[in-house]
């Protein structure tokens, strides 16, 4: 009998005895035996520390608005696993996972693949059936040993470097960014969205001999009181409606979204530039991703963000700062491998009242509330917080305490996003 989508992500937990086995001779050997079929006429990778997720629904948003056939594959989910694939603009459909899992194991032999091999083959064997304009695929972990890169992609974008999965990546910014120019290609454009890069990562994509585009290099932000404007090395320019995502960092998403499109579209001549134009100009109104400062309302009003690391900690340090001055209810919780001290240090005054989850129920990898209240009193020591067994109860004492005209700050994690739009939907 067939394997119901749940069932397949369970066997898919247990099949190899590692959660992470980066490397691409396993899942490159699974992908030929069924016929490694080009996801879509061209391919997007996008690589980096944060803003990938971002930087993946202003490509969508984008291309759908040159009516393009788009495909996109992200991880991880937040809610349904079918949020990881999607096609024209919807989650692919239970049955049509399970089709192609059941394709991949038919395929596989006795190969042992991760969940996220299994996900990653199951989203180009999809994307190879839809007869696509353009795929987007989002890199899980690193760039060079990523089950992604085994798709040669037309363009590469990588929108920052960053201390985070130091056990797999190495432990400063040029290690970490030599394994993430391992996306891009030789002779191919490789976008590079943050200003100041990693020598690591610019040394790596020079060695590839990829054509490097780099944020405030090649392709410029402008911002000025009506908007801002995209301008280009070559001439080309923009002027351009404010991103609908929030936070200010979304702009050098934005940014490096629209420099990967130029180089297909104008570069490329897909489009005639007028028309590219109008469809960056949608993108721009349209692009949603959940749980990247998204507003849940409410009174006081509730903002929830999967940022996770440090530099992420600083990017919602700058969007409070930009927001009008409010006490601020921080609901947090962490995984054990993350740099907690540098989060909670990136945001210090800015909270008022840190409401701390313990995630250990959540996840083998998630940090017990009382583990994570050490770090915060010995790197915050004048900070006030309270301690709850989990995110549901950390967010109903934020509730309590905040008052109107205060605001809450729900972040730290995939898991702590999840939780807090799954109680706001029940």
């Amino acid at each position: 009998m067939s394997r119901t989508l749940a069932e397949w992500l369970s066997y898919q937990e247990n099949l190899h005895p590692r959660s992470i086995e980066l490397g691409l001779e396993r899942v490159r050997g699974v992908w030929q035996r069924m016929g490694a079929a080009p996801p879509a006429r061209r391919v997007i990778t996008v690589g980096g520390t944060n803003g990938k997720g971002s930087t993946v629904a202003l490509l969508e948003a984008m291309a759908q608005g040159a009516d393009l056939r788009m495909g996109a594959f992200t991880s991880p989910h937040l809610l349904a696993y079918n949020e990881r694939v999607r096609i024209a603009g919807r989650d692919v459909d239970d049955a049509a996972l399970v089709a192609s899992f059941e394709r991949i194991e038919a395929a596989r032999g006795d190969t042992p693949l991760t969940y996220f091999e299994y996900g990653t083959l199951a989203a180009l064997d999809l994307f190879a059936r839809a007869d696509l304009d353009l795929a987007v695929l989002e890199v899980g972990l690193g760039g060079r040993l990523d089950a992604v890169n085994v798709v040669d992609a037309d363009v590469a974008v990588i929108t920052t470097v960053d201390l985070d999965h130091m056990d797999w990546l190495g432990n400063d910014r040029d290690s970490i960014g030599r394994e993430k120019a391992g996306i891009a290609r030789a002779g191919r454009p490789a976008i590079v969205g943050e200003p100041e890069p990693s020598r690591g990562l610019l040394d790596a994509l020079a060695a590839a001999g990829a054509q490097v585009e780099r944020a405030g290099t090649d392709f410029f932000v402008e911002l000025h009181a009506d908007g801002w404007c995209w301008r280009h090395r070559d001439g080309t320019a923009m002027e351009l409606p404010a991103p609908a995502l929030a936070a200010p960092v979304q702009y050098a998403n934005a940014a490096a979204a629209i420099a990967a499109l130029h180089a297909l579209w104008i570069a490329g001549g897909l489009l005639a530039p007028q028309d590219a134009y109008a469809a960056v100009c949608r993108g721009l109104r349209h692009a949603h991703v959940a749980a990247r400062l998204q507003s849940l309302g409410g009174d006081p009003p509730l903002v929830v963000d999967v940022g996770h690391n440090p530099q992420a900690a600083r990017a919602l340090a700058a969007w409070l700062d930009a927001q009008p001055p409010a006490r601020t209810h921080a609901v947090y919780g962490a995984l054990a491998d993350k740099d907690v001290a540098g989060v909670v240090a990136a945001l210090g005054a800015r909270i008022d009242h840190w409401h701390l989850a313990g995630l250990d129920g959540a996840s083998p990898r998630g940090l017990a509330v009382d583990a994570l209240a050490g770090i915060l009193r010995q790197t915050l020591p004048q900070s006030r917080c309270d301690r709850h067994a989990d995110v549901a109860g950390a967010l109903a004492a934020a509730r309590g305490a905040a008052r109107p005209g205060e605001r809450i700050l729900a972040f730290g994690s995939f898991f702590v996003a999840a939780a807090v739009i799954a109680e706001r939907d029940r």
